[in-house]
């Protein structure tokens, strides 16, 4: 067990988040130190993002405090030009994360007031007994809210025949030319993996399990330029008659709108995104892409959906988001982070707890909600010093 310096501010991930919460303490001459258990910043962009991603905010949404996005950036930049400009961002403001460290425990001293972490060291060929102790008086969450592959569990999975595989897996649809590969979860990147599949050839389904609205990315970017001046129920008002209006009656391609709530109430309400559509629904009108329901069970290579309908596959891809596991390892919090791993608190609120406590980039507010925490944490704790 080794013990390593006390610190004055600790920051649990070198995602977006951690990276920017470091650069604006830097800014302010504040040392801080971040843990991160991968080998690299940002590892779900780095390494777990499929090549034809691109961000779906305009680039003024998605830039991070006192350093914008190259002028030279299109508006919606890729998935390489966000990594780069994260990789330089890092070393401009002399952020130098500390690579393979799990933070195992973290739990708050109330005599020396302090938050003390037991933190593995797996970069030492993953040494049971390599650990590392830290103290800090001010805790900064910032694992992001895409930290666990998740795949659910359905009745027969572990029995299925084919190749089992999470959108962290994917890359690019070259090696499933003409396999019939079934996409479970509907979000932003079901869809463009769906998309991404069919273009490659491969006989292309995936699973619309419950109603989600669909939009263009300038639609969106419309959409968020007028909350800055129009009331939220409006502005998604106007958001779903443009949907109708260019996508027609989705539910004739097994696309049913959400009927009470507007895209960007959900967006902000659970954290689900409405579809940005970038030439998936083309492929679901023209029958290149077959939309089905949630299955009800997996036999070998046999799918049975709900519908009662069933059909075989070589593979499952599971683009069905992430869970975090931030509760295991953080105690002494009541107040700030849910068991789901995000804020409690209700945005503006959402990035500050108790005893020295903050969390960054956990509020379902994207990388423009990150830029916000990280200032705010920053100029908080500077206030306390």
């Amino acid at each position: 067990m080794a013990i390593a310096a006390d610190q004055v501010v600790i920051i649990v991930g070198a995602g977006p988040s951690g990276i920017a919460t470091s650069a604006c303490l830097n800014h302010l001459s504040i040392p801080n130190i971040v843990l991160e258990r991968d080998d690299c910043l940002a590892s779900i962009w780095t390494k777990k993002s499929y090549d034809r991603l691109h961000l779906h905010l305009s680039k003024q949404f998605t830039d991070l405090p006192h350093m914008p996005l190259p002028s030279d950036y299109p508006m919606f930049i890729s998935r390489q030009q966000f990594v780069d400009y994260l990789e330089s961002y890092a070393t401009h403001f002399n952020v130098s994360p500390v690579y393979n460290r799990c933070v195992e425990l973290a739990t708050f001293d109330e005599n020396t007031k302090k938050w003390n972490l037991k933190v593995k060291n797996t970069g030492n060929n993953g040494d049971s007994e390599d650990f590392e102790e830290y103290s800090t008086r001010f805790l900064v969450v910032a694992t992001g809210e895409t930290t666990d592959a998740y795949i659910p569990e359905i009745e027969g999975l572990g029995g299925f025949k084919g190749d089992v595989l999470h959108s962290t897996e994917f890359k690019n649809g070259e090696k499933f030319t003409k396999k019939n590969v079934l996409v479970v979860g509907s979000g932003n990147s079901g869809m463009e993996i769906s998309l991404d599949l069919a273009n490659f050839g491969a006989n292309t389904s995936i699973v619309v399990r419950s109603p989600v609205h669909i939009i263009n990315k300038e639609t969106a970017y419309l959409g968020l330029r007028l909350l800055k001046h129009l009331p939220l129920n409006i502005v998604d008002g106007l958001l779903v008659f443009l949907s109708k209006l260019v996508y027609g009656d989705t539910s004739k391609y097994g696309i049913v709108r959400p009927k009470e709530e507007g895209p960007f109430l959900m967006k902000g309400k659970y954290g689900k995104y409405p579809i940005l559509d970038v030439g998936t629904f083309s492929k679901i009108k023209s029958g290149h892409i077959q939309v089905l329901p949630a299955i009800k069970s997996i036999t070998g290579d046999g799918v049975e959906f709900v519908n009662g309908k069933s059909y075989q596959f070589d593979v499952l891809l599971f683009a069905t988001g992430f869970a975090r596991a931030t509760n295991k390892w953080l105690k002494d919090d009541d107040y700030l982070i849910g068991e789901n791993g995000i804020s409690k608190q209700s945005f503006p609120n959402n990035w500050k707890g108790k005893n020295g406590l903050y969390c960054a980039g956990l509020a379902r507010k994207g990388i423009y909600g990150t830029g916000i925490d990280a200032q705010k944490i920053a100029a908080d704790i500077n206030r306390l010093l």
